[in-house]
């Protein structure tokens, strides 16, 4: 049996006109291939659909059956090809976000909000995760994006494992001191001033992040003090907020106004802590593409 989506589109005007020259003429054919199409159809079929005399033209019973599976037939397949073309758009689907905590502090809240907006049909979660994590959860596919701050991967790493990086938001690091402390009557520090200051860091081994800021220290002429580790940067200002010891931070850190807390820029060669989004090669989801059109609109 072979019977196609257009029979049953020609079937049906038939059906709804109750006529072959006005279903024709709303299918913009002639009527010959029309008649062809339907006789076709009855053929495959092997029944009468249409009841014809010289006065009356009537469904059968069969015809009738048939006149609302088609109609039905065709809806589903017009929604099937509506969605199809709305996942291919990006419109619907599912996006799992890797973050590094701090990035909520900066223009992730807005990104996700306009792409809410934009895309309602789109399940979104985020997933707070370490550099490290994300980076196998990308390899895994158990996300689909993720978000982390500098140092940028090396380009031939990235490549090997399917996966690309890019900048999306350049930020520097700040100072973040206790209130009562002298360096926070300046309006702007060195990063020297900290030499022989309490660092307080995120996790060492965590995070190429903390790693690099350090690195900048020692570019800067002295091996920072570390006093204590922590794995959220909320931790962190907690203790700089007793007075514990000083951390460099995101200067979109000081957004937060965290009780007891200044937060100083860096004069002289602030260390990045631009913001990078990393996604799979391999997988080129519309979901994801429209994620990425929001971080760089294509120009019109």
């Amino acid at each position: 049996m072979s019977i196609d989506l257009k029979q049953l589109k020609y079937f049906l005007a038939v059906a709804e006109e109750k006529s072959f020259s006005r279903a024709a003429e709303r299918l913009h054919i002639s009527q010959p291939p029309l008649s062809q199409q339907i006789m076709k159809l009855e053929s495959e079929l092997g029944v009468k659909l249409f009841a014809r005399t010289t006065r009356t033209f009537e469904l059968t019973v069969a015809g009738k059956a048939l006149m609302g599976e088609a109609s039905d037939m065709l809806a589903k397949m017009r929604m099937t090809i509506d969605t199809i073309r709305q996942i291919d758009r990006g419109e619907v689907g599912r996006l799992r976000v890797g973050i590094v905590g701090s990035a909520m502090w900066g223009p992730i809240p807005s990104l996700l909000e306009e792409f809410q907006t934009k895309f309602p049909r789109v399940t979104w979660t985020l997933h707070e995760l370490g550099p490290t994590v994300q980076y196998e959860a990308l390899r895994a596919k158990q996300i689909d994006v993720g978000f982390w701050r500098e140092p940028k991967m090396n380009d031939d790493e990235l490549r090997n494992d399917n996966l690309r990086q890019e900048l999306c938001f350049r930020e520097n690091v700040c100072v973040a001191v206790n209130e009562h402390h002298p360096l926070a009557t300046r309006p702007h520090i060195e990063l020297t001033d900290l030499a022989n200051e309490p660092m307080l860091t995120l996790a060492l081994d965590k995070s190429a992040f903390p790693r690099y800021l350090i690195q900048c220290c020692v570019n800067a002429g002295f091996q920072p003090t570390i006093f204590q580790e922590a794995n959220e940067p909320q931790t962190l200002l907690a203790m700089v907020g007793v007075g514990l010891g000083v951390a460099l931070m995101p200067e979109t850190t000081g957004r937060i106004g965290w009780p007891g807390v200044r937060f100083l820029p860096i004069k002289t060669n602030p260390p990045s802590a631009n913001l990078y989004i990393a996604y799979t090669t391999q997988d080129d989801a519309p979901v994801i593409r429209a994620f990425l059109n929001i971080l760089n609109p294509t120009p019109p």
